[in-house]
């Protein structure tokens, strides 16, 4: 298919089935979830699903993709099912308009080949990395503060979802303000982990994490015991 033509070398024409046939669940679509979104639609990975509660306000502009003059008070859930209809109508992606809570969350994830954590808080990270362990799928996580950020792949059992879980962000979430080279920058490793993961393929962020510090211009992997 030539809408796929440039991910062929990279890409096999199995990889690309494959993919085609996986469910994404993607939790939180601002900074990092906007742009997560749109890489693996545009890779073809074939439904998404886009949880997020909140509404685009002036303060999104900075960074995240689906935020505009137009989309303003609007549902960012439901901007990211409308852009991607746009981009590429092979792919479904639905919308859930909701927040993750605790007694939402099981449903949610439930179904899923792998979730990404594009969240902004610890409490809620620690809710979907949960779930995602009961529904025997693996997490990418990602945070992003300031010129930093960081990259990480869970599964169920892995001792790095304990960091996660105790709200240990190895100083990342701080107020540090929120930047879209740094979004769109730590959305493309989550999005290249994500499709390595559906793929078994390559050196998967495991029992790891890719710290990203942009202002240094440095990519560091650092490893748990």
């Amino acid at each position: 298919m030539e809408r796929y033509a440039r991910n062929k070398n990279s890409l096999t024409e199995q990889d690309q089935e494959k993919i085609a046939g996986c469910r994404v669940l993607i939790a939180g679509c601002g900074g990092l979830g906007s742009y997560v979104t749109e890489l693996l639609a545009r890779v073809g990975v074939g439904r998404l699903t886009i949880v997020d509660g909140d509404v685009f306000e002036e303060s999104n502009l900075n960074r995240q993709l689906y935020c505009t003059a137009e989309t303003m008070g609007k549902s960012k859930a439901e901007a990211a099912a409308e852009r991607i209809g746009e981009v590429n109508p092979l792919v479904t992606c639905e919308a859930i308009c909701e927040f993750l809570t605790e007694e939402n969350a099981d449903r949610i994830v439930a179904g899923h080949d792998i979730a990404v954590d594009a969240l902004d808080n610890a409490d809620t990270r620690a809710l979907l990395l949960a779930a995602a362990a009961r529904a025997g799928i693996p997490l990418v996580h990602g945070a992003i503060a300031g010129f930093q950020g960081r990259v990480s792949v869970i599964y169920p059992g892995d001792a790095t979802g304990a960091l996660l879980s105790g709200g240990q962000n190895r100083g990342i979430e701080q107020e540090a303000g929120n930047l879209s080279f740094t979004a769109s920058c730590v959305a493309s490793v989550q999005a290249a982990e994500t499709v390595k993961c559906l793929l078994s393929k390559g050196q998967i962020c495991r029992n790891r994490t890719i710290e990203v510090d942009l202002l240094g211009g440095t990519f560091e992997s650092v490893s748990f015991s």
